[in-house]
């Protein structure tokens, strides 16, 4: 996934301001430059792990959750200037590696093939022991590689924030929010296992997956923890959840939309593929309330089915549209959008940091990846 819908002509991309995601690669590239030659330390085994995890993190990826943080930083005050700008945008890109941990590990509980039109972490893994004809389980090798490497990207999030450069009192006081964000990202994806395991449920218990795995880690805490990084207080982080909390709600409802009628040539995925991977979302669930007999059937008989073909696909597609599953997401999705807007209207940020913030939420909500 690259970027969301382009910007009017002319304009800058929000993200591209100051020119962030320039410069959250270039961090970004010089961390895997070291790690890179520490893994090749341990042996010419780790080849194929450093090349994997360069590529999963300098190929693709949008820079949300650095771009929250440091607008977050930049709305509270903080001055980019030399050294202390460049630590402040190596403390966001740690969320990079946050990001990275997450996905790798998402890929593999939902047995997806790809990500970003590429093969996912443990499907490239198990093509590895393929080709090279070892011995045992390739699946259960790529699942193995695809656990650690999404543990050493989880390490490595701490190993980037901690040692950014950011000035000691200040990294004391975002520590405890960096910490707390990761802590809640790891329970959302156990609520979204559970309500897999569970078959789903209600609009409300689809709604607080939402709020643990997505909206907390990609909108709320970045700004969190930009905020404490340049000594924003208590009324400043009210403030950013009631702006970052309905804006990363609409985020992920997007996001489950997308995965349901996406393009796949924009989105890099199969088309369908949260259908085959049982994804219990809000428009599933909205869908399964509002159904008639027949069509919750097809929904428990269809959804979760790895073997689901276009067709398939096609059909829940149409019962998703005719329940109005649908058609209520997307207005969620556009009341949500205004209660960001309305709350950051108030915020007591910088005027060029909610310049850049309003933007940001058409970068998260209108988009086609």
């Amino acid at each position: 996934m690259t970027s969301s819908q382009p910007p009017a002509s002319g304009a800058v991309h929000p993200l591209d301001r100051d020119g962030l995601r320039d410069r959250v690669n270039a961090a970004l590239t010089a961390f895997m430059d070291r790690q890179g030659a520490v893994l090749a330390e341990v042996g010419e085994g780790m080849v194929p792990v450093t090349a994997a995890l360069r590529d999963f993190m300098l190929d693709g990826g949008k820079r949300l959750r650095p771009g929250f943080c440091y607008w977050g930083w930049r709305g509270a005050g903080g001055a980019d200037e030399g050294e202390t700008g460049e630590a402040a945008i190596r403390a966001a890109t740690s969320l990079e590696l946050l990001q990275a941990s997450a996905l790798i590990h998402d890929d593999l509980m939902d047995s997806s093939d790809t990500r970003r039109g590429k093969p996912a972490v443990h499907k490239r893994f198990e093509a590895l022991h393929a080709r090279s004809a070892w011995r045992g389980d390739g699946t259960g090798f790529g699942a193995a590689a695809a656990l650690l490497l999404g543990d050493l990207c989880l390490t490595w999030s701490d190993e980037m924030f901690s040692g950014s450069g950011v000035e000691p009192a200040a990294l004391a006081a975002a520590k405890p929010l960096f910490d707390v964000m990761r802590t809640e990202v790891m329970a959302g994806q156990y609520l979204d296992v559970l309500e897999q395991a569970m078959g789903g449920g209600s609009v409300d218990r689809s709604r607080r997956v939402i709020r643990f795995k997505s909206a907390k880690y990609t909108i709320e805490r970045p700004l969190h923890v930009g905020a404490a990084l340049a000594g924003g207080g208590p009324d400043l982080l009210a403030a950013y959840s009631a702006y970052g909390l309905p804006l990363g709600e609409a985020f992920q409802l997007r996001d489950d939309v997308l995965g349901v009628f996406g393009d796949p040539a924009e989105t890099g995925k199969p088309a369908g593929d949260d259908l085959r991977e049982g994804k219990r979302t809000v428009l599933l669930a909205l869908a399964a309330e509002r159904g008639s007999r027949a069509q919750v059937r097809m929904l428990d008989d269809l959804v979760g089915d790895p073997r689901l073909d276009d067709a398939g696909v096609k059909d829940l597609r149409g019962v998703i549209e005719e329940t109005g599953a649908l058609t209520e997401v997307e207005a969620m999705i556009g009341a949500l959008t205004a209660r960001a807007l309305a709350a950051l209207d108030a915020a007591p940020v910088t005027e060029d940091a909610r310049a850049v913030l309003r933007g940001l939420v058409d970068a998260a909500t209108v988009r086609t990846v």
